[in-house]
């Protein structure tokens, strides 16, 4: 009976060692292991636009390290809502991510009376990637020079002035309001839900500016067949030299977009803090950031100072002072 007794014991002993060895393996192979399938990332941008062409790269360049595809998928319209309220429907298991720009996270909180999704309950933030300045550019249909050619035309034949955007209430729109405010001259809006479609009609002539992320301008301004007017960052963009800022002719004045990674909420810590780390290390990476840069994005290579939740608060209060002074109204 003695032997049987201890026979038992030894083989309970045997067995909560055994399922502690089997968590403990389980708890070190979980990010270990991921990703072990692809990886989405959603995006409120059509294919082509600027933050698509960011992403895509990115997104690239992630897949050699994971050893698995990171598949974009493109869900426009609504003014980021679409996506944004598909990213944050989507099931938290550390296989899909949001890829969010300013409009969808901070300013849809300021156009928008009710939105289907939270932006600071619904996500995690993972990691800023980069800052991409907007440009204000001519087509054929404009044969002025600058910003100051611009005020000049639109003063002497008010109302006549057409710009392409996003929209009035999305980021290129809002930059075209707050020049035309600061100003004190009125630009025609023509929105277009396809960056494309504008950047030919302001080819063809059919639309005098055009106001876009400097991401989705570029190989149009480096091949000549549309003329950067402005950059809207405090400084000239690396990647225009030669193109004056809005700040020259306003001072103080700096807007700028950015893109950045975000996952529903409940998605694993761990999954999360492997993602940030590894675009951690590959925005670190002189090629990468100089291929951003051709891309139309400064690469936010370090941390913001107090992290990224401290970078979004600030955010909120800047735009908040922004929707202010433009005064814009939530619909």
């Amino acid at each position: 009976m003695q032997r049987r007794a201890f026979t038992l014991a030894f083989a309970g002993v045997i067995a909560i060692a055994a399922c502690a060895l089997t968590a403990q393996a389980a708890a070190q192979s979980g990010v270990d292991a991921w990703p072990n399938r692809p990886v989405k990332w959603i995006l409120s941008q059509p294919a082509g636009s600027g933050p698509d062409i960011l992403a895509r790269y990115v997104g690239e360049s992630l897949a050699k390290l994971w050893g698995q595809p990171v598949v974009i998928d493109n869900r426009p319209g609504g003014q980021n809502v679409i996506g944004a309220q598909a990213a944050a429907r989507s099931a938290p298991d550390g296989y899909t991510f949001y890829y969010a720009t300013t409009a969808a996270i901070i300013t849809n909180t300021f156009t928008f009376k009710s939105l289907p999704y939270q932006p600071e309950k619904d996500f995690i933030p993972v990691r800023l990637i980069g800052r991409s300045p907007f440009v204000i550019a001519a087509g054929s249909g404009f044969d002025g020079a600058s910003i100051a050619d611009i005020v000049t035309k639109a003063k002497a034949s008010t109302g006549t002035i057409t710009i392409a955007t996003e929209g009035p209430k999305t980021l290129s729109g809002m930059l075209a309001d707050s020049v035309a405010g600061m100003a004190g001259i009125k630009l025609n809006h023509v929105p277009y839900s396809r960056a494309g479609d504008a950047i030919q009609d302001v080819i063809g002539g059919r639309v005098a500016l055009i106001c876009l992320p400097e991401a989705a301008l570029l190989p149009f301004i480096k091949s000549g067949q549309v003329r950067a007017l402005a950059v809207s960052t405090s400084q000239r963009s690396p990647a225009l030299p030669n193109v004056a800022s809005l700040a020259d002719t306003f001072a103080g004045f700096e807007f700028t977009g950015w893109n950045a990674l975000f996952a529903p909420a409940g998605t694993p810590a761990d999954v999360t803090a492997r993602v940030a780390r590894d675009v951690d290390q590959l925005l670190k990476q002189p090629e990468v950031v100089a291929r951003l840069l051709s891309l139309g994005s400064i690469a936010e290579v370090n941390v913001p100072d107090g992290g990224f939740d401290a970078f979004l608060r600030a955010e909120r209060e800047r735009w908040s002072r922004l929707a202010k002074t433009i005064s814009l109204t939530a619909e």
